[in-house]
């Protein structure tokens, strides 16, 4: 009997040129980048696989070991990244992945919970937090369809990923799904990027203080479940039917532009101006078809992808 097949995608966000990037490029078979720099690629653009995405799409912020996150920092990223993910121009970009219509979204409040998030939290460590939850009544209400749990891990914590990588060699985040108690529950986590006091980085440090840098990388993972929500089911049984939104080489719609951004990280992490005016968030481009690289907020809707 044959071996089940291997689907490659990345569900991750890495920063470019570090040890977690190096691998997981591999893994799916993509070079490092031979020179910094953006430039159109066609070749990376994203095709529709035909899997699940999500148009309308809610999400809830649960702060794990609670009492050691900072209040302003809570309150910052609750802020911005509520902001980041309805404003009308980022969402824009993102229509042309949803024939044309700009994705609405909802930002539940959040909650500080007294869940501690081990010390090297990995993946094994996110499937029990999340069955914690769940049997906690924690996620009751929540339409889990539509919905996503992210969990903010506190300063200090390490964030570990199946194959090795981890946050002290570039690993900002990734996102999937558990399924528990016959429910499938939408997840994406995220590192408290930020420099440690030995001088290394714990995730991806691109931004002036280390709430913007959460920021940054959750509306990179809440972005890729919206247009690729079942990515760890495709991965598991190795079925690219219930992919949504990827490129030819496995990447969603955060990625590439990571890396492409090479050494300079502010090629794609910028702080970027609100429709609305009431200011700015911090956040990272996503890959748009539509100008065959990362696209910085637009004015009007981006047409449907082809």
């Amino acid at each position: 009997m044959g071996s089940a097949p291997v689907t490659r995608v990345l569900r991750v966000d890495a920063r470019p040129q570090s040890e977690a990037a190096t691998l997981y490029r591999r893994a799916i078979g993509r070079p490092e980048a031979i020179a910094p720099g953006i430039a159109p690629h066609p070749e990376f653009d994203l095709v529709d696989h035909g899997g699940k995405t999500i148009p309308n799409l809610t999400f809830v912020n649960f702060y794990l070991s609670g009492a050691a996150w900072p209040a302003s920092d809570r309150e910052s990223v609750d802020a911005a990244l509520e902001a980041a993910m309805a404003d009308s121009r980022l969402n824009n970009v993102m229509a042309q992945y949803f024939g044309g219509v700009p994705p609405p979204s909802t930002a539940m409040p959040s909650q500080r919970v007294n869940l501690a998030a081990p010390a090297t939290t990995d993946n094994a460590s996110v499937a029990s937090i999340l069955e914690r939850l769940v049997s906690g009544s924690f996620l009751d209400g929540l339409d889990l369809t539509s919905s996503v749990v992210n969990l903010m891990l506190p300063p200090g914590t390490v964030l570990a990923d199946t194959g090795g990588a981890d946050s002290l060699h570039g690993l900002g985040g990734y996102h999937g799904s558990v399924h528990v108690q016959d429910m499938t529950v939408y997840y994406a986590v995220g590192v408290y990027s930020q420099v440690l006091a030995d001088g290394r980085q714990n995730g991806i440090v691109a931004f002036d203080e280390p709430w913007k840098n959460v920021v940054a990388t959750f509306f990179h993972e809440l972005n890729e479940v919206r247009t690729d929500a079942d990515v760890d089911d495709a991965i598991n049984t190795g079925n690219d039917a219930v992919l949504g939104w990827t490129s030819p080489q496995g990447y969603e719609v955060g990625d590439e532009p990571v890396f492409e951004a090479s050494g300079d990280l502010s090629l794609v992490f910028q702080e970027v101006e609100l429709a609305n005016g009431s200011g700015s968030v911090p956040v990272q481009l996503m890959w748009s078809n539509a100008v065959h690289g990362p696209e910085g907020p637009v004015d009007s809707p981006e047409g449907a992808a082809t």
